[in-house]
């Protein structure tokens, strides 16, 4: 019986003594690279004359404040509420049919050899959508990947394919860390993955030759592979285009490659701030997944503005919140993990970060980061299985310990 009793408090030792290593706080020096809300909304006062809410929004995004950066996007572009009535949102309904936008954009990349898909630089829905296309794409053929948002040119991170995780001067939109992740998954996959921006400071016509330029000189030696193309809003837009002079990054890299794009549009008929704000379409259809509209002869519904548009609108379903997070972050193997931070000795607020275990965490994309106003409030993060490095800094102070996700 002795000897039993020596085993058993043995091991209530050894799971105690893992339990208080593997939560043990150790104070780091923390060079923080993210606003926290009081920040952003001080700049807000500062430049009221002129605000830039875009920026505002921007900021929100980087740490996946959802709610704040539709806010701000919808200061900046002031969308109306037109009041649909149920008589349109039945003739919607007879028109068009839902179908999965992932199953059908599969389907049609096997006859593509270019694929060009947006995003909402404000909206990281748009980049976790992305990311769950890219294993199959994959399959598919695609082998290079194309982001508008790396920094390129003499700054830019010539080791992020050695590396194969984004760092802070991978580019400016890739701090938000839904689109670290999506680099990090089409690293893991095997992607090829490419900048394309302009080298100068360029914008209208210029521009969209030069990226359209930079994009082509890689397909030409890579003639047998597929590539994904990811891009801001308009480049995606095909036809007649007059605020590019004429032509968007998808007309020019057409003209180019003698390659028809299958372009697909997740901006133009995107989520707002308030369900008055939505579109018709978003009203008429409870959309349960990122969908498609197929008509009567199972067409796909396009964005089209006179003579121009986009092959494909994905639809996407309104963002619901789960622990105060939104719950597309949850998706493509995230795991929904509660953060302990009631024996945290900081004052609040704080921001809590999560890093790959190996990544250096004054550099890295973290993996998610949350702003935390009081103690009591939920802390939850998206993480895939695996050991992470957790910080939480107010600011001046910080801590790190790690998280074991399985």
């Amino acid at each position: 019986m002795a000897n039993k009793t020596i085993y058993f408090v043995t091991i209530i030792f050894f799971f105690i003594s893992c339990k208080s290593i593997r939560n043990e706080k150790k104070d780091i020096a923390f060079n923080n690279k993210y606003k926290f809300k009081a920040e952003i909304e001080s700049e807000s006062k500062k430049d009221a004359l002129e605000p830039d809410f875009q920026s505002y929004a921007t900021e929100y995004s980087f740490k996946t404040d959802h709610k704040n950066a539709l806010k701000y996007w919808d200061l900046e572009f002031t969308p109306k509420i037109i009041g649909y009535n149920q008589f349109q949102f039945d003739s919607i309904k007879n028109l068009y049919e839902a179908a999965k936008a992932k199953d059908y954009i599969l389907n049609q990349s096997k006859e593509n050899k270019i694929v060009i898909i947006n995003e909402s630089h404000h909206n990281a829905s748009h980049r976790v959508f992305t990311e769950s296309l890219l294993k199959e794409l994959f399959n598919n053929g695609y082998k290079n990947l194309f982001l508008e948002a790396l920094t390129n040119g003499d700054k830019k991170d010539s080791l992020l394919n050695s590396r194969k995780y984004p760092i802070q001067n991978s580019g400016y939109y890739t701090k938000n860390p839904q689109f670290g992740n999506l680099i990090r998954t089409a690293k893991e996959i095997g992607y090829a993955i490419y900048p394309y921006e302009t080298t100068g400071n360029e914008g209208g016509a210029k521009r969209e030759i030069d990226q359209a330029n930079n994009i082509y000189k890689i397909i030409k030696q890579k003639p047998s592979e597929k590539n994904l193309i990811h891009c801001g809003s308009g480049h995606a837009i095909e036809g007649n285009v007059s605020f590019f002079g004429g032509l968007s990054l998808a007309g020019r890299l057409h003209k180019l490659t003698g390659i028809n794009p299958l372009t697909i549009d997740q901006v133009f008929y995107s989520e707002k701030s308030t369900f008055d704000y939505s579109n018709i379409f978003v009203q008429s259809f409870d959309f349960k997944h990122p969908s498609i509209l197929l008509d009567k002869n199972s067409n796909p519904f396009a964005y089209k503005n006179n003579d121009r548009w986009i092959d494909i609108v994905v639809f996407h379903p309104l963002t619901k919140y789960i622990s105060n997070r939104p719950n597309w972050l949850f998706k493509n193997g995230n795991n929904n993990v509660a953060i302990n931070i009631s024996d945290l000795n900081l004052d609040f607020p704080i921001m809590i970060f999560a890093y790959n275990k190996g990544e250096d965490l004054n550099v890295s994309i973290p993996i998610d980061v949350i702003e935390i106003e009081y103690k009591t409030d939920y802390c939850n993060l998206a993480l895939k299985n695996g050991t992470y490095e957790i910080v939480a800094t107010n600011g001046t102070m910080s801590v790190k310990f790690e998280q074991k996700v399985k």
